[in-house]
C-alpha cells in the first residue's frame, strides 16, 4: 500500500487546495483524516479516492448540500445503498439535461457565426448594408426542464 499522504501532498494530487481539504473534513464531505503523531493529517489511498469522486460530482455541478448529503448516506454504512443510487440516478437526469441543453446552445452559437460569416461576406462584396440588419436568434430558446422531461421525483 502506498503511505499516507500530507495535506500539501492530497492538495497537489488533487488540485485543491490545503484550505479547501480542511473546509470539506469540516463540513462533513471528508471525514476526519488520520493524523501524524505531531497532529498532521495523513491521507490514505481510500481518501484520495473518495476525493476524486468529490471531485466528478462538484465537475459536474452537483450543488455541495447533495454532495454533503450523498457523504453523510455514505458514512452511514450500506444500508444507504439504495438511497445513494437514487440521488446519483437523479443527479445523471439533470446531468444529461444540462448536457443537451449546452449541446441545443452550441448549435446555436454554431448557427449564429455562420450567420456573422455570411453577413460578412455580404458586407465586404457590397451587396448589402448594416441599415436595417436583423440580429435575430436562428430559433427561439428553449429549455428543458425536469418535469418536461418526465422525471418526477
Amino acid at each position: 500500500m502506498e503511505s499516507p499522504l500530507s495535506i500539501d501532498e492530497a492538495a497537489r494530487r488533487t488540485g485543491l487546495t490545503a484550505h479547501t481539504l480542511r473546509y470539506y473534513e469540516r463540513i462533513g464531505l471528508i471525514a476526519p483524516v488520520a493524523r501524524a503523531a505531531g497532529g498532521q493529517r495523513r491521507y490514505t489511498a481510500a481518501d484520495m479516492t473518495w476525493m476524486e469522486f468529490l471531485l466528478r460530482l462538484r465537475t459536474t455541478k452537483m450543488p455541495i448540500g447533495k454532495m454533503q448529503a450523498f457523504a453523510k448516506l455514505r458514512g452511514a454504512g450500506d444500508s444507504t445503498v439504495p438511497d445513494r443510487r437514487q440521488m446519483l440516478e437523479a443527479h445523471l437526469t439533470d446531468v444529461l439535461l444540462g448536457i443537451e441543453a449546452m449541446r441545443h446552445s452550441a448549435q446555436a452559437l454554431q448557427a449564429k457565426i455562420e450567420h456573422y460569416r455570411s453577413f460578412e461576406k455580404s458586407l465586404a462584396s457590397g451587396s448589402l448594408s448594416i441599415e436595417g440588419h436583423a440580429d435575430e436568434y436562428p430559433e427561439p430558446l428553449r429549455t428543458r426542464t425536469r418535469k418536461a422531461a418526465g422525471n418526477r421525483r
